[in-house]
């Protein structure tokens, strides 16, 4: 199928994902927790503008070159979620199997395509899996090249927390991660991509190195919290990068791998031409399955066929980035 066709059919998908998030999220109150939903278009100009200031993206800290001169960095990352109950409401046992898939079946094979390229990856935890699976996170340090990030406790919509409850969360995933793999983790990516201004605080409160959970840029940028810099990077994601979103369960018809392919080769092209960043976000038990874990190895093919690409995890180009932005 053509690029610009699967692109369009992905548009749909894309678009139905971005619905369901902004109808599962809550209006957030300056403390960070649930405010009263009010409709928007009874917000004051004043109130629209408070909350725009909320959380911003100071300016584009794209390095003017990237190690050894290389002419692009590829991110690869990894949100892995074994044991979290996706469903709250009707935690059925049976229903929550893709959940074991996800380190029994697509990590060992995602971990297989990574060591045969020898390229790294950034596997975003959630911290349940390193409390009953710790021998899976075992598994993803082996090769000493991956990096290991908060992803939530248990798969929790940061909007949905009271900020005690939060802080409380994430000390408890912080926690339950270090003690697996013996380092603090520097990264955090939000459940569902939803942080708060409260999430936000407490990011900087434990020096996290760097957040990978919002879209204001294809590079690397700065955070600010009430227009005022957190010393926060964030190294952005989006929709189009996501396997998520092109290969959905029950929803809709998957796309097939190879549209999802040239979709990506695209994005990477892009990134290539501008000597930018290419970060891509995909989860084991989805694109660990057998056709998409061969798109996934046609990709780091691809991406190996051209010279001056520096792969690395986020934490690697988190820190070469804020080494370099007064250069």
């Amino acid at each position: 199928m053509p690029l610009r066709k699967a692109v369009l059919l992905a548009v749909p998908l894309i678009l139905a994902a971005c619905a369901r998030q902004a109808a599962e999220t809550k209006q957030i109150s300056e403390s960070g927790g649930p405010a009263p939903a009010d409709p928007l278009w009874k917000w004051s100009d004043q109130r629209i503008r408070d909350f725009w200031n909320r959380v911003g993206a100071g300016p584009s800290l794209k390095p003017a070159n990237w190690p050894s001169g290389a002419v692009v960095a590829v991110a690869l990352s990894f949100d892995y979620q074994m044991g979290t109950i996706y469903d709250d409401k009707n935690p059925a046992a049976s229903t929550n199997t893709n959940s074991q898939y996800d380190g029994r079946v697509g990590l060992p094979r995602i971990l297989r395509i990574l060591d045969k390229y020898s390229v790294p990856a950034s596997f975003f935890t959630t911290a349940v899996t390193a409390v009953f699976y710790p021998d899976t996170l075992k598994q993803i340090m082996a090769s000493g090249r991956n990096e290991i990030g908060v992803h939530g406790w248990i798969h929790e919509r940061n909007s949905d927390l009271p900020p005690e409850e939060e802080r409380r969360l994430l000390d408890k995933a912080m926690a339950a991660l270090e003690a697996v793999t013996g380092k603090r983790p520097v990264g955090y990516r939000s459940p569902a991509w939803q942080n708060t201004t409260n999430t936000l605080n407490l990011l900087r409160d434990h020096h996290f190195l760097y957040d990978s959970s919002m879209m204001a840029d294809d590079e690397p940028y700065e955070v600010l919290l009430d227009s005022k810099p957190t010393g926060l990077l964030e190294i952005p994601v989006e929709w189009i990068r996501d396997d998520a979103v092109h290969y959905p369960t029950l929803t809709s018809a998957p796309l097939n791998p190879n549209d999802v392919l040239e979709s990506w080769k695209a994005e990477f092209d892009k990134a290539y031409e501008e000597h930018g960043l290419f970060q891509t976000t995909m989860h084991p038990r989805i694109s660990g399955h057998r056709t998409r874990a061969v798109m996934l190895e046609k990709l780091i093919t691809y991406i190996k066929g051209h010279s001056g690409v520096w792969f690395a995890t986020h934490e690697q180009v988190a820190r070469y980035v804020l080494a370099n932005r007064d250069k």
